[in-house]
């Protein structure tokens, strides 16, 4: 499985011309398959809008879309390399799991299609049909099922990883780049980038859409931090389980924020007591082992804690004492009587305001 660089160098390579037949397993050839996963469905689009923009070129004009539901048909997409265009067009076809999971059916139907690519790639001629199958991101045991690694070895499969926080002011940036503009040198600059960081974080979609209005209100160029200010609205949404990083990495400002969106947006109070407990739980666990001469790497793999909250962990387990950790899980406790509407006399009347005092006992 590649990631989304890897895609944009294969795509720079079609779009070039560099390669117009299939031989074998030539990446820079156009494939007869290709494996979209991701979870922001943004990059996911223009992923896919560049394949196909880039298969234009190879005369494939003609556009379906499958959508796996519940009474699905296999044999539709089993029959793709046999049957013809009505208007005997080279065709782009979609296939969309939503849910990642094709079913028993589905799995064995997958197998099979897979067969018939590698068929196909034998005859060493471009395919009438290439079939693009889009997935939401998918986990380690999915990517060792059968159907995926069948796949994986006959067609492209990419991973579309979403945007970490720590690198949407280069996104931000680049996506200025395309439309002719960018912002101040300095640290005018850098406010105004933390500003649209703010704005934007969770909703790449509204991002892109703030990022292109910039575009049309003001000409290419440099744009001020006034400017930028004046122009952008808040868009951001906030996941739950993001409120645990900014939690573990001790940003009472970011926490905060989430918040507030999080109470507007109407999210469930118990279900983010829940995350923030479970998260102060574990960390309780690597205080005492660590304590103990247990090393935190090692407890890193044992409670498989990776990506942005392996890097975190560390740093939070040398800010954060021991008793303010404990302090923190009885507010938590308090808190959690409280959303039952139990009373919990030494805490803030609202439970929200409570939040806010265990994410500054861990700042």
């Amino acid at each position: 499985m590649i990631k989304m660089d890897a895609l944009s160098t294969h795509i720079s390579a079609l779009v070039a011309g560099e390669a117009m037949q299939v031989t074998g397993r030539n990446k820079t050839s156009l494939q007869s398959l290709y494996v979209l996963s991701g979870d922001e469905p943004l990059l996911v689009m223009e992923a896919m809008d560049q394949l196909r923009a880039a298969a234009k070129k190879f005369d494939y004009t003609e556009r379906e879309v499958f959508m796996h539901e519940r009474a699905f048909d296999w044999g539709n997409l089993l029959s793709v390399g046999q049957t013809m265009s009505l208007f005997g067009d080279k065709r782009w076809l979609e296939l969309r799991i939503p849910s990642g999971k094709p079913g028993r059916d589905g799995a064995e139907a997958l197998k099979q299609f897979a067969t018939q690519i590698v068929a196909q790639q034998n005859s060493g001629e471009l395919p009438d049909t290439v079939v693009c199958i889009v997935l939401p991101r998918i986990d380690a045991k999915t990517k060792t099922a059968a159907w995926f690694t069948a796949l994986d070895a006959v067609g492209m499969a990419v991973q579309i990883d979403t945007i970490e926080r720590t690198h949407m002011p280069q996104w931000i940036l680049g996506r200025l780049k395309n439309q002719g503009q960018t912002v101040e040198a300095g640290p005018a600059g850098q406010r105004a980038l933390a500003f649209m960081v703010e704005q934007f974080e969770g909703n790449l979609i509204a991002a892109h859409q703030e990022i292109q209005k910039l575009g049309l209100l003001y000409p290419a160029g440099q744009l001020s931090e006034a400017e930028i200010r004046v122009a952008i609205l808040k868009v951001a949404r906030y996941d739950i389980f993001e409120l645990s990083a900014a939690l573990l990495a001790g940003d009472l400002a970011r926490l905060n924020r989430m918040l507030d969106g999080l109470k507007g947006e109407g999210e469930p109070l118990p279900l983010i007591l829940w995350s923030v407990t479970e998260e102060l739980r574990l960390l309780a666990k690597f205080k005492i082992a660590s304590e103990s001469g247990e090393s935190v790497q090692q407890l890193l793999k044992t409670y498989r804690i990776w990506g942005a909250r392996e890097k975190l962990y560390p740093a939070a387990l040398r800010r954060i004492g021991t008793h303010a950790l404990w302090r923190a899980i009885q507010v938590a406790a308090g808190l959690d009587r409280q959303a039952k509407g139990l009373s919990a006399a030494e805490l803030p009347a609202d439970p929200w305001d409570g939040l806010r005092l265990v994410g500054n006992l861990l700042r």
